[in-house]
């Protein structure tokens, strides 16, 4: 199916029976998590396949168990989310009442990555839906067999008067992006998403847009260099590296390269249960750290199993400018905290900025010197799982936010309504003026 046929189609359904109400949003997001967990083992297998060696525990977990929890959450909230919100009325023009009213905007396209298809491709969707929108998805072409199985997914647990996919590569991903959506959704890499947003700012179209970056992770001198190394390598290990929100590179603050190294290699984690996803993601990972000098934890497994690696990363590589995206943690000692805050704020804003041993006052530091989406204490990547925090970039890391309430809002159009009373003060003001209205006129603008 073609991207104008699916919007046509979704089109001609909003028409025929309008936005899906309160209890039919709740049904529908209840078949949807009910369709998940019974794909569970099939979209493990269906990405191990995709990838040619794709963890199970990391599919399970980050794809089918997060959006989950999202659809449940949703659900749980949405007779709350949904409820006009009462504004208040300036004095002069009472007894008007005034509420802004949650109403679907239509219908909302979104186009899909393949590092996490399912969560990617199926979160945009639950909070969508919760806020009484039809959908249509794009999923990746380079993992197909996942892609056949979310429209086979979303056809039984949504139908196709509520979703349409649509399959395809390069040519179909820009005819999808260039179609009037009353919303799109892209998550995937910065320069892509540019394009994305272009193609939708011809129609006019809003976007929300989840893209990358070079997520850093402060090491401040009162971390436990043992703990934040086992935190860095826990989510720098999901997916093999493969997340938009993974440790990218580590601004060591009064600890050596070699300390880090050996609290790397005393932590056991080494081998990422998944493999590199696809050759052309090997090349460009083997590009990147050409020439540069790679300290592995561990041996490489088969295939494109790769260890976890460290890299030094002088200024001016390319590893110190651009985003990894693999199994690889750049590693650069900074001086001090304002170093590494002036290392991040020279840089395009990351979606999550990671720091370990931090002040109240450090935290603060990096709060005011720069830019993300998220800032992270103890951990990396886990918050992205929950499902009441609003997710998304800022400048080159993404617009727009999505996940819970946030989601809801964004895939929402708070339309003002107003009602009027007999009369008020503000009707003195009507033409033609007295005099009366003038002086009082003066008097508020403090005229003489």
């Amino acid at each position: 199916m073609s991207p104008a046929a699916a919007l046509a189609a979704l089109r001609a359904a909003e028409a025929r029976d309008g936005a899906p109400d309160l209890p039919q949003r709740r049904a529908l997001l209840d078949a949807l998590a009910e369709a998940l967990l019974a794909r569970a083992e099939a979209i493990a297998a269906a990405l191990d396949a995709d990838y040619g060696g794709r963890s199970r525990h990391d599919t399970l977990l980050a794809d089918v168990v997060c959006t989950v929890d999202a659809a449940r959450h949703s659900r749980r909230h949405l007779r709350r989310w949904a409820r006009p919100r009462r504004v208040a009325v300036p004095f002069p023009f009472r007894p008007a009442s005034a509420r802004e009213v949650p109403v679907p905007k239509g219908v909302v396209g979104i186009m899909a990555p393949w590092n996490y298809p399912v969560q990617l491709a199926l979160w945009p969707v639950v909070d969508a839906v919760a806020a009484g929108n039809r959908v249509a998805v794009k999923p990746s072409e380079h993992t197909p067999r996942t892609a056949a199985l979310l429209a086979e997914l979303l056809d039984a647990a949504l139908g196709p008067d509520m979703a349409r996919t649509v399959q395809g590569g390069p040519e179909v991903a820009r005819d999808f992006a260039a179609q009037p959506w009353d919303h799109l959704v892209f998550t995937g890499g910065t320069e892509t998403g540019r394009r994305v947003a272009e193609a939708a700012a011809r129609n006019l179209v809003p976007v929300t847009l989840e893209l990358g970056g070079k997520c850093p992770a402060i090491v401040l001198p009162g971390a436990d260099l043992a703990a934040a190394a086992r935190s860095i390598l826990a989510g720098k290990a999901v997916n093999a590296g493969q997340t938009c929100v993974a440790p990218d590179t580590v601004l060591l603050v009064g600890h050596g390269a070699d300390a880090f190294r050996r609290a790397c290699l005393a932590t056991g984690i080494a081998l990422p249960e998944g493999a590199i996803a696809s050759d052309a993601q090997a090349a460009r990972l083997d590009a990147l750290t050409a020439g540069l000098a790679l300290h592995p934890l561990g041996a490489d497994g088969p295939g494109r199993r790769r260890a976890l690696a460290l890299a030094e990363a002088p200024e001016g590589s390319a590893i110190a400018t651009e985003e990894i995206f693999g199994p690889v943690l750049a590693v650069a000692p900074q001086p001090d905290l304002a170093a590494a805050i002036a290392w991040v704020a020279a840089r395009p804003s990351p979606l999550a900025i990671y720091l370990f041993g931090a002040t109240a006052a450090e935290e603060a530091a990096v709060m005011a010197g720069t830019r993300s989406g998220a800032v992270v204490s103890g951990r990396a990547v886990e918050y992205v799982a929950f499902p009441a925090l609003g997710f998304g970039g800022v400048g080159a890391s993404g617009q727009g936010r999505y996940h819970g309430l946030r989601g809801f809002e964004e895939f929402s159009n708070l339309r003002a309504v107003v009602r009027h009373g007999g009369w008020s003060l503000s009707r003195l003001f009507d033409l033609p003026r007295k005099r009366f209205a003038t002086r009082l006129i003066n008097r508020l603008a403090k005229l003489r």
